[in-house]
C-alpha cells in the first residue's frame, strides 16, 4: 500500500480484503481498498467520504480504524480527536451493511484524560466481545497501559469495568510508549501483536513486539526475543498493523517508512509474513520487513484528464476545509478560498523525486484570483507556483506565514503549464512554459527550494492544486501528472 498509508487494518470478508489507514489531518477519512490477493489493491470508497459525513463530535487526527465484520456487518473502530479546545483523543464506531459503506456514526466510546487511542476489537474465548484500547499517557510523559473493557451487543457502548493487560517498560525496547494492538487467536493463546518507542519523524525508533496469553484477559506473557520485527536496510521503523491469513500462510500488514524517501513520502504500507516457531512465538524471517522495494515505480505515476464527471476518489483536501470542485468537459473546476493559501486538492506521493504538471486554463483567472500547483505538508506549511495579478509568483508558506519568493510578469497566452521537481524529498524546483516543451525556470536565489520542513510529524508531502481569491471565482485545470523516479 505505497505512499502514506500508516497504522492500516485489514479484515477478510468473504473472499475479498478490505483495508483502510489512518488519514490525520486529510479528508476524505479513512479510504476503503479492496483485493482478493493482497497485493492488488483498489481504492472504492472512504468511511465518511465528505465534510458532511464526518462525525459532528470529531475534529481532527483521524487515526486508526479497525475494520470488523460480523453477522452481516462491517464495523470500523477510529481514534478521533473531539472538537473543542481541550478535546480529548477518543475511540469510535461507525457501521455499514456493506464494507464499501455508507456508513452510520454511533458516537464514541471512550476518551480518557490523556486520551485513548488505537482501538481493537475481540471475542474472548467465552465468545463475550471486548474493545482492547491504549490509554495515551505518553503525550504527558507517563505510562500507556493497554486496557480492555466489554462492548454491548450494538457495539455502541462499554460496559463493565476496564481491565488493564500490561503497559510498557521503559528500561526495555519499548520506550515511551506501548500501542497499536492486534490480536489473534491461535490454537491455545492469543497473541497480541504491538509496537513500541516512537513511531514517526526522522527520529523515530519503532519496532514491533508480541506478547500471548491463554485468556483474552491475561496474564499476558511478552515474547523473550522482542522486538520481534525491526528495521532492515530497506524499511524503518516497522509496527502497527493488523494480521491476515492467505492460503494457510500468515501476514502482518504494518506500516514502515522506505529509507530513500522516509518522512517525506510517509509509513507505508507493507506486508510481512510469519511463521510460529518450536515454542509457539510468531517471527519473521530476519527479524525484519520482507517487502522488497518496487521497481518501476513509474506504476505508480499519475495522469488525470479529469474525465468525466466527478473528481477521482485518490483527490484529498485538509480536514474541516473540503472546496467545492466540480468536473466538467474535461476541466476540474475549482472554487477558489480567500483564506490562507486558498482552496486546495491534492494527491498523495509515492517517491522523493518526482516530477508534477499541471495546465492551467488562463481565461479562467479573476481579477484577484490565484491558482497553481504546490507541494504541500498542510495548509501553514507548503511551496507554490501560481499565477495571478498578471503575474507568475513563488509562494513560501511556513508555520503560517507567507513569502512571496519571486514575481514575474505573467506570460500571454491560453493556456499556461506550470512544473513542479522534487530531489529527495526536500529540494523543489518549478518551471513553466506555453507550449508543453520548452520549460522556463523560476530563478530564484539559489537553484532549488529547501522543503524539509512541509511534512508535520506523522505525514508525508502531498501535490495540490490550489485556487486563491473571492469564493465567487472559479479556477479551470485541464491535466494534471506526477512521474515518480527514484
Amino acid at each position: 500500500m505505497p505512499g502514506d498509508f500508516p497504522d492500516p487494518t485489514i479484515a477478510q470478508i468473504g473472499d475479498t480484503y478490505w483495508a483502510s489507514a489512518t488519514s490525520a489531518e486529510w479528508g476524505p477519512v479513512f479510504p476503503l481498498f479492496k483485493s482478493t490477493n493482497l497485493v492488488d489493491w483498489e481504492l472504492v470508497s472512504h468511511v465518511f467520504p465528505t465534510t458532511d459525513s464526518v462525525p459532528e463530535w470529531a475534529g481532527s487526527n483521524f487515526w486508526a480504524p479497525e475494520i470488523f465484520h460480523e453477522n452481516g456487518k462491517t464495523y470500523v473502530y477510529y481514534t478521533a480527536r473531539q472538537k473543542g479546545k481541550k478535546g480529548r483523543l477518543a475511540i469510535g464506531v461507525a457501521s455499514a451493511d456493506n464494507p464499501a459503506g455508507p456508513y452510520t456514526d454511533h458516537g464514541f466510546l471512550v476518551a480518557q484524560r490523556n486520551g485513548s487511542i488505537d482501538g481493537f476489537p475481540m471475542r474472548d474465548e467465552h465468545g463475550k466481545l471486548y474493545l482492547v484500547w491504549k490509554e495515551d499517557g505518553n503525550a504527558f510523559r507517563k505510562p500507556t497501559p493497554i486496557f480492555a473493557q466489554r462492548v454491548n451487543a450494538t457495539h455502541t457502548a462499554l460496559v463493565g469495568k476496564k481491565v488493564e493487560l500490561f503497559r510498557n517498560d521503559p528500561t526495555t525496547w519499548e520506550g515511551c510508549l506501548v500501542e497499536g494492538s492486534a490480536i489473534i487467536r491461535h490454537q491455545e493463546y492469543f497473541y497480541m501483536f504491538y509496537a513500541g518507542n516512537g513511531c514517526c519523524g526522522k527520529c523515530c525508533t519503532y519496532a514491533t513486539g508480541v506478547a500471548r496469553a491463554k485468556s483474552l484477559l491475561g496474564p499476558w506473557e511478552k515474547c523473550p526475543q522482542n522486538p520481534i520485527l525491526k528495521k532492515n536496510a530497506t524499511w524503518k521503523c516497522p509496527g502497527h498493523g493488523t494480521v491476515a491469513q492467505y492460503e494457510g500462510r500468515w501476514f502482518l500488514l504494518h506500516h514502515a517508512y522506505y529509507n530513500q524517501s522516509h518522512e517525506f513520502v510517509g509509513r507505508q504500507g507493507i506486508l510481512s509474513e510469519f511463521t510460529f516457531n518450536e515454542e509457539g512465538w510468531p517471527e519473521f524471517e530476519g527479524n525484519s520487513p520482507q517487502a522488497a522495494p518496487l521497481k518501476d515505480v513509474s506504476v505508480l505515476n499519475i495522469t488525470e484528464n479529469f474525465a468525466g464527471n466527478a473528481l477521482a476518489g485518490s483527490w484529498q483536501w485538509p480536514i474541516g476545509k473540503q472546496p467545492e470542485v466540480g468536473v466538467s468537459d474535461g476541466q476540474l473546476l475549482l472554487t477558489a478560498n480567500p483564506l490562507g493559501i486558498g482552496a486546495i486538492v491534492a494527491q498523495r506521493t509515492f517517491t522523493a523525486t518526482y516530477k508534477a504538471t499541471t495546465s492551467l486554463a488562463v481565461s479562467s483567472l479573476e481579477a484577484d484570483t490565484f491558482a497553481g500547483l504546490c507541494a504541500i505538508g498542510d495548509p501553514d506549511n507548503a511551496l507554490a507556483l501560481v499565477a495571478g495579478a498578471d503575474s507568475l509568483q513563488v509562494w513560501h508558506v511556513k508555520g503560517g506565514q507567507h513569502q512571496t519568493l519571486a514575481k514575474l510578469d505573467l506570460p500571454a497566452g491560453l493556456t499556461l503549464n506550470l512544473r513542479l521537481e522534487a530531489w529527495g524529498g526536500q529540494r523543489f524546483r518549478f518551471t513553466y512554459n506555453l507550449d508543453g516543451n520548452s520549460w522556463q525556470p523560476i530563478v530564484l536565489d539559489s537553484f532549488a527550494l529547501n522543503g524539509e520542513y512541509l511534512p508535520p510529524w506523522d505525514r508525508g508531502v502531498r501535490v495540490g492544486l490550489l485556487a486563491q481569491g473571492l469564493d465567487s471565482a472559479t479556477v479551470a485545470f485541464n491535466s494534471f501528472t506526477i512521474r515518480n523516479q527514484r
